[in-house]
């Protein structure tokens, strides 16, 4: 559910991408069209919104501030088992025997 934060009245135009920047401004940036990089943002409006965490802003259709809850979404984290795991048993390495060292042995006996 959106909430009106601001009234703004920003008029919109295409090819742009209109957003809240970090001062808490309205600011829109050239969209980037095959091949073609986008364009370096550039301010519209001064409004000096304080953004509060948990919330989405963003301009409505009405070119107001508006806000929504962020659903914070995704796996939640299994629970680790504290069960030490049990080390499965090592094998003996075997030696081999070089054949030259078995052939030895044998000539002297």
């Amino acid at each position: 559910m959106a909430e009106k934060v601001q009234k703004v009245g920003v008029k919109r135009e295409s090819g742009y991408l209109y957003f809240i920047d970090k001062q808490g401004d309205v600011s829109r940036a050239l969209m980037a069209r095959g091949g073609k990089k986008g364009g370096k943002p550039s301010k519209v409006a001064k409004v000096g919104l304080k953004k509060e965490s948990g919330f989405l802003y963003f301009i409505d259709k009405a070119g107001d501030i508006s806000r929504s809850v962020m659903s914070r979404g995704g796996k939640k984290k299994a629970k680790k088992a504290k069960k030490a795991k049990k080390a499965a048993p090592k094998k003996k390495a075997v030696k081999k025997v070089a054949k030259k060292k078995v052939a030895k042995k044998a000539k002297k006996k």
